[in-house]
């Protein structure tokens, strides 16, 4: 059961973002059911109440995109299409966020729940990921108050 912090930051993708409709219960399974594992509590009250979303500014200028259920895939195959299994990073990272430029924030569903959000640079992947939230809640607070900048990366001066 998602908390209250985290039904009140959904209530503010809703209210002031840019949402999908609803996932149905039987979209969840399906989806389950296509990749192999299952959504943690946090991510099933967000498909629950939003198949996805652009936050701050509608597509296609946003900065964060949540993807929809359809639209999530093993990080490698959308980073390194194409490529040999082993430039394609680990098989438990998945696409949970487009970032544009081929950049994305990931879950890796080896973890506990609930997932972590990694980080992952087209031109540093799979080298280089980096955790920047212990779970969907937190990266959608720090999301939320960021203004739309992404708030892990250093600041440029």
């Amino acid at each position: 059961m998602p908390t209250k912090h985290l039904q009140a930051l959904l209530d503010e993708v809703v209210a002031r973002h840019y949402p999908h409709a609803p996932a149905t219960p039987a979209q969840i399974a399906a989806f389950e059911a296509r990749v192999g594992w299952s959504l943690d509590d946090e991510l099933r009250a967000l498909y629950l109440r939003c198949d996805g979303a652009a936050l701050f500014k509608p597509r296609p200028r946003q900065t964060y995109r949540v993807l929809s259920l359809r639209e999530i895939q093993r990080a490698g195959a959308a980073m390194r299409p194409g490529q040999d299994e082993a430039a394609q990073g680990s098989s438990t990272w998945w696409t949970l966020v487009s970032l544009g430029d081929d950049d994305y924030n990931l879950i890796d569903v080896a973890r506990p729940t609930p997932f972590a959000i990694l980080d992952a640079f087209h031109e540093s992947y799979p080298r280089q990921v980096v955790e920047i939230a212990p779970s969907f809640a937190v990266w959608l607070e720090r999301t939320l108050r960021s203004d739309n900048q992404l708030w892990w990366l250093p600041a440029h001066d």
